[in-house]
């Protein structure tokens, strides 16, 4: 006999939101050509949509059956949650690169990029903040190089920059 599954705190509400992006994406496939035929442009998106609810449905099916996992003694559903699935380095990091995303084109890439990574290091665990910035620096300058000169790929300066360095 298989072994029970043990369903974590919020895989159920992962897996139903699952079934609605999939019903989403197979309405949306829908709309590029309909079903008019097998080689129409909507074929392969609606086939591969069609697919992934099917499965996410399945999911979540095997999901509902299963038996919530339980948290140590006297631990709330949510504070298992943190724990297990969301622990409070991951909403760090995930606020960082939000904000390095938004910064972006305001600081530049230089700017931007290495705040990001000095800040990186620091929520990972990096305790020794001149060797963060250290480091932070050469990994930057080496992606300078080899993205500005090697590759000739223009970064973006940022716009709060522009009349500073003309």
């Amino acid at each position: 006999m298989a072994p029970t599954r043990v369903r974590l705190p919020g895989e159920l509400v992962y897996s139903c939101l699952m079934v609605m992006l999939s019903a989403f994406l197979l309405w949306t496939a829908f709309g590029i050509s309909g079903f008019k035929s097998s080689t129409s442009a909507g074929s392969f998106p609606m086939a591969a949509a069609a697919t992934m609810l099917v499965c996410s449905l399945i999911f979540v099916a095997q999901t509902a059956r299963a038996r919530l996992a339980e948290g140590e003694a006297g631990e709330s559903l949510p504070g298992h949650f943190v724990r297990r699935i969301a622990p409070p380095v991951l909403l760090w990091m995930t606020l960082a690169i939000v904000a390095y995303m938004l910064s972006l084109e305001r600081v530049g890439f230089i700017v931007g990029s290495y705040l990001f990574l000095a800040i990186g290091m620091r929520i990972l665990g990096g305790r020794r903040w001149v060797l963060n910035l250290v480091v932070s620096g050469a990994c930057l300058a080496a992606i300078y190089v080899v993205f500005q000169t090697a590759f000739s790929v223009v970064l973006p300066t940022g716009s709060l920059w522009q009349g500073v360095f003309k």
